[in-house]
């Protein structure tokens, strides 16, 4: 039988490609995005989250502190690297979000598990008029040298989805790609950040985080999460499986407070507390939470071996991204 060993978290925010000088036009960006939500979720202007900013946010945003944070998520990514690696893996699944990259408004399953033979990756699809911090930033999801077949665990997602469809979870299937732009980001992430020397099979399920109105909820979420892990573990083939949580934690606006409730939740294996999530704060950037929630079902059982947060301020709004990456085994 195959066995679930090994089980991961990481952000994948296009600042962690960026060098400290390039958080400048971060948070310019920032001060022009008309969409921000405050910490309760509800919609706000950049000059209203600036108003009820905490003063203390002077000090996070200096370029000392932006260069020292920019290394721990550095230090973050390669250690992440090094573990999945070591796990020795046969097939690892990515759970991740797909922001209309593959899926949109004509079809937008809730969940859905990928499992053609093979997944492409492509390259970047920014225009060339796009201003070099962004391409730089967005260089980290796409094969730079045109289109790339990765393998999938075909196998194993076919396993998956008959033995999700038996707990009565209708979940979604896709053996291609609707789209010609490839693989979307929270994947790519994965292929091109993570497991570029250490090429492994995955199984990309993709989550629906951002887009109402058919965002699953945290404890379905959870239980999504226990249902894969008892699937991999009635799969005949003498596997070792991984799984992979890509995105968050809180963005655009960091919150301390929620993004520390979910890893220490993720820590004690804490699944009531992750169901009780209040949803309204899962919009945003901070939907991808739910890929969180998803992995956390499914290691639970596996102890936590180490994990890393980095609140990565970058105005005094107290916009930017929360990294985090961990790993249990």
């Amino acid at each position: 039988m195959a066995h679930l060993v090994a089980a991961f978290g990481t952000s994948h925010s296009p600042a962690l490609a960026s060098p400290a000088a390039d958080f400048v036009e971060h948070a310019r960006r920032d001060e022009a995005y008309a969409y921000h939500l405050d910490r309760d979720g509800n919609p706000t202007s950049y000059s209203g989250l600036a108003r009820a900013a905490d003063p203390a946010i002077a000090a996070q945003i200096t370029p000392e502190m932006i260069a020292t944070r920019v290394a721990a998520c550095a230090q973050g990514i390669a250690r992440l690297a090094e573990a999945i690696a070591a796990a020795r893996l046969d097939a690892l699944v990515i759970v991740g979000d797909d922001q209309r990259e593959q899926y949109r408004d004509d079809n937008l399953p809730a969940f859905l598990v990928y499992w053609g033979e093979r997944i492409t990756n492509t390259v970047s699809d920014l225009p060339a008029s796009a201003p070099e911090y962004w391409k730089r930033a967005r260089a980290q999801y796409h094969e730079p040298d045109g289109p790339r077949d990765y393998p999938v665990a075909a196998e194993l997602g076919r396993h998956l989805i008959e033995c999700l469809t038996d707990r009565e979870f209708d979940v979604a299937h896709g053996r291609s790609l609707p789209h010609a732009r490839g693989e979307g980001h929270a994947f790519g992430f994965v292929h091109r950040r993570l497991i570029a020397e250490h090429i492994v099979p995955v199984l990309p399920i993709a989550v629906n985080t951002y887009y109402p109105p058919n965002q699953p909820r945290p404890g379905r979420c959870y239980r999504l999460g226990r249902a894969i892990r008892a699937a991999i573990e009635t799969w005949p083939a003498a596997r070792r499986v991984g799984i992979i949580a890509s995105g968050g934690l809180s963005h655009f606006t960091v919150d301390e407070a929620l993004d520390r409730t979910v890893l220490d939740a993720c820590r004690a294996a804490d699944g009531e507390r992750l169901a009780a999530l209040p949803v309204a704060k899962l919009n945003s950037g901070n939907s991808e939470i739910r890929n969180w929630i998803v992995t956390a079902g499914a290691a639970a059982g596996l102890q936590t071996r180490w994990q890393e947060y980095v609140p990565f301020y970058r105005t005094l709004a107290g916009t930017g991204c929360a990294m985090a990456f961990a790993e249990w085994g």
